[in-house]
């Protein structure tokens, strides 16, 4: 089918949509939900046999959705109806939720239903559910949408709240009247819930020491449950998170933003404590964890930026970083992380990044919000070269990357610096800079690409500015191996693996892989290819052209759209 989708932005659901409708032989053009009159431009354009509309903010136009089936994908079960879907499932503590599919017309979310999937609730964040269950069930439920459209015959189910088995009802916007945090009454388990379901839109606001906030990324404290204080107040600080009192217990809270940021202050969101700066005078740093958490098993259970465990001849190196964000500290505090846990006795590291994401390179919040953000883009770029030339010289180890979530930019080629690249099936990998201002790049790309995918293929994956699904990154040579199944059953498969080849020939393998690396280095050295990369991002960075700064303001602002690009818009191209 030609399948045109209509967007309010390029994101996660919209871009797995992408990559798996693709594979499966489906013709697709992408156009931005910016107004009816470009809207009704593209269909005529492109001429599509089904509008999908994955994330959308406004509703279609008459003019389209009468000439044209034009699917809703919405994140709700079947009745459910309004923009605040996923946010008062969590809100009420629903056991069960879904995606639905269903047919656009003059009533919001009222249309004839041509699929739901359903799923069972895991307690997590708005963010993580969406990334995780909504796609997944948002994927089977296209599937199955343009499955029945191809069969003759049938017929959408109508919207029938008079049928027992319509259990979803209208929701109208959540409002920040409906997320308010009672500290005084609000347990930890009712705490969490309501900053889960407004992450990462739009936090819920809250006062801390006479100002207001958006508080974000909220993790329960149980470790911190004997500590004194009272509900509301900073009682800790670890990793840049503040650790608030409740009336049970207490919760980390990694992120803020500024509700009315004065002149020196930034309206995007930043580590919780770095925004708060003076207002956290006297706030104990709790359980003071090494500056280097590489050194012994860590409670899982207890929230850390970074955390280390070793099984037998095999260390694991967790690193959750917010939305794969990397800044300069970060990526400093990892590199001294693997520089140590290389010290370990151990055969195989296996890096895994967090279970939300693996990696999405440089911070653009954090460059951002610096005094020179050409400055700390410098900065930042080079403390992610020191990262991966620390896991490419790693003489003693085989290293491994398991991929639990998606990878863009600078993130892919952090992974590449490994030895070996699993990946979960549903990861989606972005392998480019260039639709950030056309950044060239670096992180040694230019060394690890070519040797994974050869030149002509590395040329092409760097142009295209198209994400690629985690099995068509393994057919093209780009990562080993893809894993299938739940996410405990992906772990599980990581863990065999690591321990399948800690228990080889170990030796043997090492001989090989210090033959290959000093062989690469003769021909030519690591230096040389981070210096010719660094050239071409200095004038990125401090050059005439300001596009890269431009386009990191657009996307750190979130400012909407103005256009879609030609390589998502393939019906513009032609």
């Amino acid at each position: 089918m030609r399948i045109l989708f209509l967007t309010h932005s390029f994101n996660s659901l919209s871009q797995r949509l992408f990559v798996e409708l693709g594979r499966d032989g489906h013709d697709i053009s992408i156009e931005f939900d910016i107004n009816d009159s470009v809207t009704e431009q593209a269909v005529e354009l492109y001429k599509p046999d089904m509008i999908l509309a994955p994330f959308l903010k406004r509703a279609i136009p008459e003019s389209v959705w009468s000439q044209y089936r034009c699917i809703i994908v919405h994140p709700g079960i079947v009745g459910d109806r309004g923009p605040s879907s996923v946010d008062w499932a969590i809100m009420r503590n629903e056991q069960r939720w879904g995606v639905t599919c269903l047919e656009a017309n003059a009533e919001m979310d009222a249309g004839d239903i041509w699929a739901s999937v359903e799923f069972p609730m895991r307690a997590a964040s708005k963010s993580s559910l969406y990334r995780n269950e909504v796609t997944d069930a948002a994927v089977k439920a296209v599937r199955l949408t343009i499955e029945r459209m191809q069969t003759e015959g049938y017929q959408p189910q109508a919207l029938d709240y008079a049928n027992p088995d319509v259990q979803g009802q209208w929701h109208c916007l959540m409002k920040q009247s409906d997320r308010v945090i009672d500290w005084q009454v609000d347990s930890t388990e009712v705490v969490l819930r309501k900053i889960r379901a407004a992450d990462s839109v739009p936090g819920v606001k809250d006062e801390i020491a006479g100002r207001e906030y958006y508080l974000y990324n909220a993790f329960a404290a149980e470790e911190m449950g004997d500590l004194t204080g009272e509900p509301g107040s900073i009682v800790a600080t670890r990793d840049r998170a503040i650790c608030l009192k409740t009336r049970d217990g207490a919760v980390w809270v990694t992120h803020l933003k500024v509700v009315k940021p004065d002149e020196q202050e930034f309206g995007f969101k930043l580590p919780a404590t770095q925004v708060l700066a003076a207002q956290l005078q006297g706030a104990p740093e709790a359980y003071r964890v090494p500056e280097i958490p590489a050194t012994e098993d860590q409670d899982e259970q207890v929230w850390q930026e970074i955390r280390y465990r070793q099984e037998g001849r095999v260390g694991y190196l967790h690193f959750d970083f917010y939305n794969g964000a990397m800044d300069t500290y970060q990526c400093k505090r990892l590199q001294r992380a693997v520089a140590l846990a290389k010290q370990q006795e151990i055969s195989v590291l296996v890096l895994m990044g967090g279970r939300e994401f693996w990696s999405n390179g440089i911070h653009l919040n954090q460059i951002e919000a610096a005094n020179s953000p050409a400055e700390e883009s410098w900065q930042n770029i080079n403390a992610m070269n020191d990262l991966c030339r620390e896991i490419i010289d790693s003489p003693d180890q085989i290293t491994m990357v398991a991929m639990q979530g998606n990878a863009g930019a600078g993130g892919v080629f952090l992974a590449l610096a490994a030895d070996r690249v699993i990946a979960h099936d549903k990861v989606v990998l972005n392998p480019h800079y260039k639709s950030m201002g056309n950044l060239y790049g670096s992180e040694y790309w230019t060394y690890l690409l070519p040797k994974r995918v050869g030149e002509e293929q590395a040329k092409t994956l760097m142009q295209n500015r198209l994400p690629v699904s985690a099995k068509s990154a393994n057919a093209q040579g780009l990562i080993d191996q893809v894993f299938e199944g739940p996410h405990e059953a992906f772990i599980q498969q990581v863990r065999q693996l690591a321990e399948e080849i800690a228990d080889s020939d170990i030796s043997s393998a090492l001989r090989d892989k210090h033959k290959q690396r000093t062989s690469d280095e003769q021909a030519k050295s690591l230096q040389i290819y981070r210096d010719e990369e660094l050239a071409q991002m200095k004038l990125n960075f401090f050059g005439f052209d300001p596009s890269y700064h431009v386009a990191r303001y657009h996307f750190v602002e979130k400012l909407p759209k103005a256009r879609t690009p030609v390589y998502l818009a393939k019906h513009r191209a032609l």
